[in-house]
């Protein structure tokens, strides 16, 4: 009877993991087809995948979905799955589920020190590459994980902890006002759209360099499945299990910088996705092993951020709206009612 039991609660588990990957995987579909009809000039669905398929039709419209609107949706479920799986890092590392990259300083960091690199490039080259701004970007998320780490070292509360991330964000966006402040006008204009986040403006290169990034970081942090998964049950049965610590923590903080590092360089700081989706992806499974979260969580972030650019883009039309005005509408409700959960469960 209990193998029985043991049986049918199995099925019943990969059951549930099978239907939220196929409702994942049919959002994405849907999600794809309306970032590309939707817009000021709307295209027909057939029409859409005759030009997809065959880069055949009108010139303006093979023109708007391949050069305009394909890479910026591209764009967006790349940069919104490594975010999420940023968040799932950290949220791992600091055993906390409101833990993520832009509460805790990290997308802050990282923005501070591309708006330098930006401004320095910009005004002796008048171009910057993406490399630069992702290696940038991956310099000043380093900055503020070293720094958090150190504040975790004084600080054993997890609260105290987010709010010193949280003070690390606000002094990191001073310092890139006043920088900014301080730049010539021409330079300011691209600072003040990247800055305030957005996927629009992509072209095929920065979406092969992300999907580059972003792809092996992603499979890298799958094939630590197992070790993540011994981790969340404990450092000492992690280390019962052969897992080297300190080697393992150092490559979770590693790899989530790279991740935020990259989505901040393209697309700026991008507010919630990395603490509301992991969470949201772990509630719909109701369960938080790795192997099937981490590969949940990027179709999540892409979903999300792909629907939250379609929004951004329509809603007030032709005036694009903030990307993290529109995640934050969306996250932070799932944040509020995550800690009012946490303060009932304590």
């Amino acid at each position: 009877m209990k193998n029985d039991a043991s049986r049918s609660a199995t099925l019943r588990r990969r059951a549930r993991y099978e239907l939220i990957f196929l409702l994942l995987i049919a959002a994405v579909c849907v999600i794809v087809v309306l970032n590309i009809n939707i817009g000021s000039v709307p295209i027909p669905v057939p029409e859409i995948l005759r030009i997809l398929f065959t880069r055949a039709g009108d010139d303006t419209q093979v023109g708007i979905i391949w050069g305009i609107r394909l890479p910026r949706m591209l764009m967006a479920a790349i940069l919104g799955g490594g975010l999420s799986l940023s968040g799932f890092l950290l949220q791992t590392f600091f055993a906390n589920p409101i833990a993520g990259p832009f509460v805790l300083g990290i997308s802050s960091g990282a923005k501070m020190v591309v708006a330098v690199a930006m401004i320095y490039f910009l005004g002796i080259f008048r171009t910057v590459s993406s490399a630069v701004l992702v290696v940038a970007a991956f310099i000043g998320a380093m900055l503020s994980t070293g720094f958090i780490l150190l504040i975790s070292r004084k600080l054993k509360s997890m609260s105290t902890l987010l709010v010193a991330g949280i003070m690390i964000g606000y002094i990191c966006s001073a310092v890139t006002d006043f920088i900014v402040t301080f730049a010539d006008d021409s330079d300011i204009v691209n600072l003040r759209g990247w800055s305030l986040g957005s996927f629009s403006g992509m072209s095929w290169e920065n979406v092969g360099t992300a999907a580059i990034i972003i792809g092996v970081v992603s499979v890298a942090v799958f094939l630590m499945s197992k070790p993540i998964g011994a981790y969340q049950m404990g450092e000492h049965y992690a280390q019962s299990m052969g897992v080297n610590i300190r080697v393992f923590r150092v490559a979770l903080i590693i790899l989530s910088s790279i991740l935020s590092a990259c989505v901040t360089a393209f697309a700026g700081p991008i507010s919630f996705v990395g603490i509301a989706v992991p969470h949201l992806i772990k509630r719909a499974m109701n369960t938080s092993k790795p192997i099937v979260v981490i590969p949940a969580s990027f179709l999540g972030g892409a979903v999300f951020c792909m629907a939250c650019d379609l929004i951004a883009r329509t809603a007030f039309a032709p005036t694009d709206l903030n990307i993290s005005t529109v995640t934050s509408v969306f996250g932070a409700p799932v944040v509020i009612a995550m800690m009012l959960r946490q303060r009932k469960e304590r």
